[in-house]
């Protein structure tokens, strides 16, 4: 498959599914969008068009390049019009059982020699390809958020994955203009590893009244240096996929150092989850955020 990739699917049309679309359209690839929502088809390729208008007025691409990759991208309510495809990205939720019922449902449709890739941030990349009819064609290709920004992406091999899926996916992602770091799959990869902990600590740290919001994020942008507070990452990432990562991290360790903080069980239970519904650690009704403790 090794420089035969000419089109790419996208499962999933959020935050990282319009990303990935936006920078392998940019990139020359034909991208077919999957959702089976028409709503957030017409949301993403909205959000597509004004981030490329982004990129125009700062000058890194031109109103050629974004008109043509806005041509690049079509849309489809079902996994049918992804039989021909090279390559498929999956970017759903971060849920087991929904990824797996996607793959099965997909590999009826997909011609016997494209490769599949899951965007998951934790989930093992082995046991996702079990799901499917060819685990060695199945391999882990995680962007950053927001896609279009970040520069890395983690390749993430399972037990079954063949070399030439691998040269497949690392010539695609040095295309599309990312680095890429070679994980092992464990849990939550390398930068989730690292990362869902810190914020797991920061909302410990607000739980037992050590800060507040405002005190906890300040301490680490001022005294660290982080370019975004760990409460008001959270938020962004989503605390429903923050949660998702940790109990990832929490069974397939089994180390309690990685136990949930119950604060963050208990904004996932009422639905604030961040950005994405308004209200997590911050309340985004307003004209600007407040916090919520």
């Amino acid at each position: 498959m090794t420089g035969k990739i000419k089109t790419i699917g996208v499962i999933g049309s959020g935050q990282m599914g319009n990303g990935v679309a936006h920078v392998a359209a940019l990139a020359g690839y034909d991208v077919i969008l999957n959702d089976v929502s028409s709503d957030r088809l017409k949301s993403a390729m909205a959000t597509i068009n004004g981030n490329l208008t982004r990129q125009v007025s700062k000058k890194i691409i031109t109103e050629e390049a974004h008109q043509k990759a806005l041509k690049k991208i079509t849309s489809s309510e079902s996994l049918e019009g992804l039989g021909s495809c090279d390559l498929v990205i999956e970017s759903a939720t971060e849920k087991e059982e929904v990824k797996r019922k996607i793959f099965h449902d997909l590999c009826a449709i997909l011609k016997p020699e494209a490769i599949i890739g899951s965007n998951t941030s934790s989930i093992s990349i082995t046991r996702l390809a079990a799901s499917t009819d060819r685990p060695e064609k199945f391999i882990g290709i995680h962007f950053m958020n927001p896609v279009p920004v970040m520069e890395l992406v983690e390749l993430i091999r399972g037990i079954a994955t063949d070399d030439a899926t691998f040269e497949a996916a690392r010539e695609f992602v040095t295309k599309v203009g990312k680095q890429i770091a070679v994980s092992e799959d464990f849990p939550a990869f390398i930068v989730n590893r690292i990362l869902l902990p810190m914020i797991n600590e920061a909302i410990y740290t607000l739980y037992e009244g050590v800060g507040n919001v405002e005190a906890i994020d300040a301490a680490m942008k001022l005294g660290a240096h982080h370019p975004m507070g760990p409460l008001e990452l959270a938020d962004f990432i989503g605390l429903d996929t923050c949660l998702s990562i940790m109990q990832v991290l929490h069974e397939g360790l089994a180390d309690s150092k990685y136990r949930p903080c119950p604060l963050l069980v208990k904004y996932v239970e009422a639905g604030w989850l961040g950005r994405k519904s308004l209200r997590g650690f911050y309340d985004y009704r307003g004209d600007k955020p407040v916090p919520t403790r």
